[in-house]
């Protein structure tokens, strides 16, 4: 199941990695979910819901520095590649904080084989990027216009916010049912 794993977040950089260039997220919706995120921990929500959010900060965080690059003639590849590398680095943190207390404990519980907070962040990059997609083309389709105000802070919130109460409900009634997720 660790080949598994390796796999889809392989599969995640690569996406990153050779991601066509867009314009990036703005800092609403990053803060947005900064604080959804501090705040699932605080309250001690099961791991693959923080991870959602936790994937969904990372990927905007990356789309808006490369928007910041972009915007001041950075044009070396290098440095974007940096920025996912940063990035996923601090992502990656919560497994090797100091020994004895790390936020989380790798395979100490998983879901359907993968470690629940790497599944929940690879879950909330992947929304992100597809809502961002999403709202990209219905803004091309409308004419260069958004179709309310604040559609691309809405929609990849609530694409994360959608995200969450789908796996909170699979945590929730699925072993009841019975059925094991690990």
């Amino acid at each position: 199941m660790k080949n598994l794993s390796l796999c889809l977040l392989a599969v995640l950089c690569g996406a990153v990695l050779f991601a066509p260039v867009a314009e990036a997220v703005c800092p609403v919706c990053t803060i947005a979910i900064g604080a959804g995120l501090e705040g699932m921990r605080m309250l001690g929500v099961k791991d693959i819901l923080t991870g959602i959010w936790a994937g969904g900060l990372t990927v905007s965080l990356i789309g808006w520095t490369a928007n910041y690059m972009h915007k001041h003639n950075v044009k070396n590849p290098v440095w974007y590649v940096l920025n996912v590398l940063v990035y996923g680095s601090l992502l990656a943190s919560v497994y090797f904080v100091p020994a004895g207390h790390p936020f989380v404990k790798w395979w100490e519980n998983c879901m359907w084989g993968i470690d629940q907070f790497l599944l929940g962040v690879l879950v909330g990059s992947i929304t992100f990027v597809l809502m961002e997609l999403w709202y990209m083309r219905i803004k091309k389709n409308n004419g260069g216009h958004a179709l309310f105000p604040f559609q691309k802070v809405a929609m990849p919130f609530l694409g994360l916010l959608i995200m969450t109460g789908v796996f909170w409900a699979i945590i929730k009634w699925l072993p009841t049912m019975g059925i094991v997720l690990c």
